[in-house]
């Protein structure tokens, strides 16, 4: 007689296995990784339901232990992301007043510099040059107004008077 090989459970190894690599990859994609825990869940039932039929009939078991290795290996990296999600979201209230503190110390840093800045324009045309020199800095500026105000006019003025 022949012997005749019994599959018990070999199209239930098929569906786990297949179910355990979409659950795989479903896993490891960022935020959506949490939704394979259903998958994952489906194919480990699956995967011991046909284990048991294959114990009961002395049927192979390779499709059936690699969809349930796979699957299970899934589902932890889909539970682990729960974890990851849950730092994320309790380091994330920290977040943004870090930023915004560095946001602050940027522009006080830029306002600073704005106004520590001394400004110097050159024009030369036809052998003539004309040179502006300013500065930003408040203090030269009050100075500036109040020799103004007070009827000093600076040295090095350009400005001919009028005779």
């Amino acid at each position: 007689m022949e012997d005749v090989k019994n599959n018990a459970g070999q199209s239930l190894g098929i569906a786990a296995l297949i179910t355990a690599i979409v659950t795989f990859v479903l896993s490891v994609i960022p935020c959506v990784g949490l939704i394979a825990i259903i998958p994952g869940i489906i194919a480990i039932v699956l995967a011991s339901v046909g284990l048991s039929q294959a114990a009961k009939n002395d049927s192979p078991r390779g499709l059936l232990i690699a969809g349930l290795i796979i699957a299970i290996l899934a589902s932890l990296i889909s539970v682990s992301q729960v974890f990851v999600a849950g730092k994320i979201a309790q380091k994330a209230d920290k977040w943004p007043m870090d930023i915004q503190n560095i946001i602050d110390d940027v522009q006080d840093n830029v306002i600073k510099d704005i106004e520590d800045a001394n400004i110097s324009i050159k024009v030369e045309s036809n052998g003539e040059t004309v040179e502006i020199n300013t500065s930003t800095n408040r203090n030269d500026l009050e100075q500036k107004l109040e020799d103004l105000e007070s009827g000093k006019a600076p040295d090095n003025d350009t400005l001919q008077k009028e005779k």
